[in-house]
């Protein structure tokens, strides 16, 4: 690799070089620690991700596809790429590369770092915390799978950073680490009811973020707290009520066979009176579905807290951000299970399977970028013509 013009570097093969922006994907997985030999490395390894990237890209998930995806176009990669290589990689040599090379915790913080220069990273407010399992790397000697918890965007549909928590049991002990990855100034940090805890509370606070918790039998006192704000209003001995400060916004929706309508109520009678690190706002969701033709119905109620103020969230802002949060199951989890096949690809050597699912992300990261919202589309036309995903991997995103 040269540098040939100020903001640009060249990575240069025998046949030739392509230029690549500093501070662009590729330069960024130059910073990649290969911890290889150094004596017989016959191929760099930030090209062998480059090459892994775009096949993903193009729509290979096994890591055989994959290999054969760069086999099959090795004149076109060799020509676009600048590569000198007389054959591209077997197979095995990415497993090994996947399996014991790449450090992944490494790998995720390069490329959390690259996806958070997107333009969309720094207009989006939310940050979902959430974990999963990659059943591809179950097997009998870890019968429980790598379980990974993702901090991620469902407004610009990016995973900013994530990090190994071993079983699901274990998101609360990482899930600080995951917190002190992320710059949460000007953000709201949303997750399932296990990681309502006082200690993220205090360091989401003191990094600048605010919080939007959901509040179950994890946290009994702070439960029943809230239940009392909104018990039923009783009449007193003189036959008045007392005085509640809440705010109620309510949304009906219509669609797949079925009425669906939310209400929120929304109360400040706890700030100053719980302990609770930051609480300003509680609230209660109820949530009624109704079958239409049937007639069938059921009804769910959730109560949360929030240090977002009346004036900073109001009850229709509260439900908008509650509902956003659950965009982490359809645009991330949904993604990687059925358009990348991540729990079919059986990966259970090394960090493999890991270092796998970081690469779901990317691709995930760098398709959004573009706009598209139909991802299996975009991966078939990038399969036709690989080139048109190059800028992809090698131009500085621009910031809006």
């Amino acid at each position: 690799m040269q540098c040939s013009t100020p903001g640009a570097c060249v990575a240069v093969g025998d046949g030739g070089g392509i230029v690549f922006d500093v501070g662009s994907l590729w330069d960024r997985l130059t910073a990649v620690t290969d911890t290889r030999h150094r004596r017989g490395v016959r191929y760099p390894l930030d090209a062998l991700l480059v090459l892994l990237t775009l096949a993903k890209v193009a729509g290979a998930d096994q890591l055989s596809a994959m290999a054969d995806w760069v086999t099959n176009r090795q004149e076109a990669l060799r020509a676009a790429l600048g590569l000198g290589w007389a054959r591209m990689p077997h197979h095995n040599t990415f497993r090994r590369i996947l399996a014991s090379v790449v450090d992944p915790d490494e790998l995720d913080g390069v490329i959390g770092t690259f996806l958070s220069s997107l333009p969309q990273t720094g207009t989006s407010v939310v940050v979902a915390f959430d974990g999963k399992t990659v059943r591809g790397t179950i097997d009998l000697d870890q019968p429980h799978g790598e379980h990974l918890l993702a901090a991620y965007l469902p407004e610009a549909g990016l995973v900013l950073m994530q990090v190994a928590a071993g079983e699901k049991e274990n998101e609360i002990t990482v899930a600080p680490k995951l917190l002190t990855c992320l710059d949460l100034r000007g953000k709201v940090v949303i997750a399932d009811a296990m990681h309502t805890q006082r200690h993220l509370s205090v360091q989401i606070l003191e990094a600048g973020g605010e919080y939007l918790w959901v509040v179950k039998d994890n946290q009994p006192t702070l439960r029943a707290d809230i239940v009392q704000v909104f018990a039923p209003e009783t009449p007193t001995v003189l036959g008045n009520t007392l005085p509640n400060d809440w705010e109620t916004f309510q949304t009906v929706e219509k669609g797949h066979g079925r009425r669906e309508t939310r209400t929120i109520t929304v109360s400040s009678l706890l700030h100053g009176y719980s302990d609770w690190p930051g609480l300003e706002q509680v609230f209660k969701v109820e949530r009624q579905r109704v079958e239409v033709r049937r007639g069938k119905g059921t009804t769910e109620v959730v109560y949360g807290l929030t240090s977002l103020r009346r004036d900073e969230a109001s009850p229709q802002r509260l439900l908008a951000l509650s509902r956003t949060y659950w965009g982490i199951e359809n645009g991330l989890h949904y993604c990687r299970d059925v358009t990348f096949q991540e729990d079919r690809c059986r990966l259970t050597q090394g960090n493999a399977g890991r270092v796998m699912a970081t690469l779901n992300n990317l691709v995930i990261g760098l398709l959004r970028s573009t706009g598209t919202t139909n991802l299996a589309q975009a991966r078939r036309r990038y399969d036709a013509d690989f080139t048109q995903a190059l800028p992809l991997l090698t131009a500085t995103p621009l910031r809006l």
